[in-house]
């Protein structure tokens, strides 16, 4: 059967099949987020760290649960069919940067740290104006992060229900947004972490299953499925070749540097990525989290090579481009083709249960920090009563999914992957100079971890404002305007080297003189774990 004929016979895709599936895994999935939420103390331990009771593998499982997002499933499957070689590179990078964190930060900073990234960031510095910065960071690469999940949403079930105007979209953003805040209020951390055990689980199963059955229909040959896929793409041989999507002018070859540079570092700066390490009970247990994490990761990638190639040779980019999400919809567009739709029902499910697990972890990270950095140690000096911080962890988780609502209602139709490189821009330019000095520098004080953090956040915020992303370009957020003067569609390549000179400076001309003695109790605490 060729490809056109295959296309011919493709069933029409059944929202109350779609919508039953998905409404069946979220009952299923409020129902674990009930059971371990009850059973939790209700203190700030539990809410944010789930008492540390997960194992190595289980929170593995959950990290690679929260880092596999939509971006991951969606966006590089549908970067790939689209433009090839060039889309793969999502893949390498994400993939690439948990060995950063494997070797730099998961076990210093379960060490270190209690609950937050600021417990970390403030063990040596002035309490009060350092927290007050990780939250800020933490709440910006928060929301940033969020904006590619909710976009999304709105792209997968415009393509579930064939809703194609914005207000529909944008009304499936706001249910999306709903189930969400609802798991964290519910569940905390460890209803949210047997949400994203789960959906790791079904995501690594469904992506196997789909690059099984692709492989075995071209003979389990990669190079028939390769030589389909550049049959049906108008980029013929090229798409097998770098250049697809950041070949031509410099300009484009520097984005392509600066997107590596945000891909790679950017993951051990992520704060609900580094929040998971205080669900574990030892820093062993944290070392052993990330192995398990890559391992998962490692399976679920080379997937998403066969599942994007796929869709370049069954449904090609032109149906892909005008489905409803664009090219986010190329993995769904696929099990449309290959199953009917009660593939397409299971896999937007998938789908679903990525972007909520993913916002769901975001969101207790934004009001963990909020409540712990911001009230308990800002507003309450260290005094809080623990189900006060709580309290207002759940109201900043309710602020948080509003924001969430909205800003993915903005940025609805972009790439997602691209927009979670954006938001591992804004992690490395904000976070990482400031870990690594914390951990490594001796001299590193108060005003160099103040400078560190501001400076990347304010530079990346700007640079991202002022850059296509924004205006400018056929796919900025705002078409009719035009206000760029950035050429570079992600800042990394500057903001990041950017924030790391920031802390240099700071630290130098700083008047705070650096507390050696606490420096030395971080470095035999990082090191060793007494007193963690």
């Amino acid at each position: 059967m060729t490809t056109t004929e295959l296309a011919e016979s493709v069933p029409e895709s059944n929202p109350l099949v779609n919508v039953g599936i998905f409404a069946l895994f979220v009952a299923i999935t409020l129902f674990v987020v009930y059971r371990a939420g009850n059973r939790g103390k209700k203190t700030t331990a539990d809410y944010y760290a789930a008492d540390s009771a997960f194992t190595g593998r289980q929170n593995g499982i959950a990290l690679s649960g929260d880092f596999l997002s939509a971006a991951s499933f969606l966006g590089i499957a549908g970067a790939i069919a689209i433009h090839g070689y060039d889309g793969f590179l999502y893949s390498i990078g994400f993939l690439v940067a948990w060995l950063v964190d494997l070797l730099l930060i998961a076990e210093l900073l379960r060490n270190t740290g209690r609950f937050t990234m600021g417990d970390v960031l403030s063990f040596r510095m002035k309490q009060r104006p350092v927290r007050a910065a990780s939250a800020a960071s933490t709440l910006v690469i928060s929301f940033f992060y969020m904006l590619a999940q909710m976009a999304g949403a709105g792209g997968l079930v415009a393509l579930l229900l064939n809703v194609h105007s914005r207000l529909g979209q944008s009304l499936v953003i706001g249910v999306v947004g709903l189930v969400m805040v609802v798991y964290v209020l519910v569940g905390g951390m460890k209803g949210t972490t047997w949400v994203q055990i789960i959906k790791a689980s079904i995501l690594l199963v469904a992506a196997t299953l789909i690059t099984v059955f692709l492989l075995g229909k071209y003979g389990f040959n990669f190079s028939n499925l390769l030589t389909a896929a550049t049959d049906n793409s108008p980029m013929g041989t090229a798409l097998l070749q770098p250049g697809g999507s950041y070949g031509g002018s410099g300009t484009t070859r520097l984005d392509f540097v600066s997107l590596s540079l945000a891909l790679v570092l950017g993951v051990a700066s992520l704060p609900h990525v580094l929040m998971r390490f205080y669900t574990v009970p030892t820093a062993r247990e944290a070392r052993r989290s990330v192995v398990w994490a890559t391992v998962c990761m490692s399976v679920f990638y080379l997937c998403t090579l066969v599942i994007g190639f796929g869709a370049a040779a069954l449904v090609g980019s032109d149906e892909i481009k005008a489905a409803p999400g664009g090219e986010n919809s190329a993995a769904p567009l696929l099990a449309l083709h290959i199953g009917g739709t009660l593939l397409l029902g299971i896999i937007s499910a998938v789908a679903f249960a990525t972007i909520l697990a993913v916002v769901a972890g975001l969101t207790i990270t934004a009001s963990a920090s909020f409540a712990h950095d911001v009230y308990a140690n800002i507003f309450k000096r260290g005094k809080a009563e623990p189900a006060d911080e709580v309290r207002v962890a759940r109201l900043t988780a309710l602020v948080v999914g509003v924001m969430a609502i909205l800003g993915g209602i903005l940025a609805n139709g972009q790439n997602i992957a691209f927009l979670v490189a954006l938001a591992l821009a804004v992690a490395a330019s904000a976070n990482l100079s400031t870990l690594l000095y914390s951990l490594f520098w001796k001299r590193f004080n108060t005003t160099g971890t103040l400078w560190s953090i501001y400076g990347g956040l304010a530079a990346c915020l700007i640079l991202v404002l002022f850059s296509p992303v924004v205006s400018g370009a056929a796919d900025s957020i705002f078409k009719s305007v035009d206000f760029h003067w950035f050429p570079l569609k992600n800042p990394g390549l500057v903001s990041i080297p950017f924030s790391f000179l920031c802390g240099f400076i700071g630290t130098m001309v700083g008047r705070s003189k650096a507390d050696g003695s606490k420096h030395a109790e971080m470095e035999v605490r990082s090191l060793t774990g007494i007193g963690s």
